[in-house]
């Protein structure tokens, strides 16, 4: 998080004209100030496989967030993934997604995170990740982490504290395994909540504006949409947020549990409704959208 004030705080929008409405959440947010004098950001979809949208992030929302950074900073703005396919390497999901076409009309730059070099981190206090290798451009950029809304078989749900196992190189982390983040499978709960320790975003843009209901690579998709854009400088707050959406609770969600008062706040959460364009309704603090599964019973 930037400030200890943004603990538990999320911005949302349904949005009717995204290309209107996403510069009227991230205004609200304060991204402006959050990257001012800032030299590079390195923005983080998910593209775990070359799979279409709600499954991977959808490159029109990562277009107009370049659109939109592209006009507040003179920053390098860099698009970075670490796919978790054996099949191929990054740039397959670059190109049969339209990243390597926008990364190219924006004059932007893409990068393999899985071929990136690293960096060794080490922290005592982290039982599952004593020590990590993460990627040095992960560690030295603004971080905007920049997920879809999925349920996850083994992990309840994968929004952007997980999103960061895409920074995970798999010369470390695959360990024989069928998937190139495949060391993460044991104890999963406890290795994103420890990699988050080491490497968690300093900004969100949640695209909930479908999602996956039961899992992350295949299954039924959310009816009805949620049809929802949400920021947060707070992960924690995000992925509990997140969890809502998916109609699960967030105590249920071990990474989450072990984050909250660490990393953010999980409960209460503060949100804002900001309105979308043709929208008279103004910006707005609101309760928690009905539906939302909050960790009292």
């Amino acid at each position: 998080m930037q400030y200890s004030h943004d603990a538990g705080r999320i911005f949302y929008i349904r949005p009717n004209l995204p290309d209107h409405d996403l510069p009227r959440l991230l205004n609200a947010a304060g991204l402006e100030r959050a990257v001012r004098g800032v030299k590079r950001i390195l923005v983080k979809p998910n593209l775990v496989e070359a799979l279409p949208p709600p499954i991977t992030t959808p490159v029109d929302i990562i277009e107009l967030l370049i659109d939109y950074l592209q006009a507040l900073t003179g920053a390098e703005i860099v698009v970075g993934e670490g796919t978790g396919s054996l099949e191929y390497d990054t740039w397959h999901p670059f190109e049969e997604l339209g990243y390597s076409k926008m990364a190219e009309r924006k004059g932007i730059r893409l990068v393999d995170l899985n071929m990136e070099e690293c960096v060794e981190l080490s922290d005592s206090s982290c039982r599952r990740w004593p020590s990590m290798f993460l990627p040095k451009i992960a560690i030295e950029s603004f971080l905007i982490s920049v997920p879809v809304l999925k349920a996850h078989t083994l992990a309840g749900v994968t929004l952007t504290m997980k999103n960061m196992m895409g920074l995970a190189p798999p010369t470390h982390y695959q360990q024989g395994g069928a998937w190139k983040k495949s060391s993460f499978h044991r104890g999963i709960q406890e290795a994103i909540a420890d990699l988050n320790r080491y490497r968690t975003p300093d900004f969100t843009l949640l695209d909930a504006r479908q999602g996956m209901a039961e899992a992350h690579l295949y299954g039924p998709q959310c009816e009805p949409p949620p049809g929802i854009l949400a920021a947060s400088y707070d992960p924690v707050a995000l992925d509990s947020f997140g969890t809502g959406l998916l109609d699960r609770n967030w105590q249920d969600i071990g990474h989450i549990r072990m984050l909250d008062s660490e990393l953010g706040r999980a409960e209460p959460l503060e949100t804002t409704k900001i309105r979308a364009h043709h929208d008279k309704r103004y910006t707005e603090k609101t309760a928690i959208p009905e539906g939302f599964k909050t960790g009292k019973s």
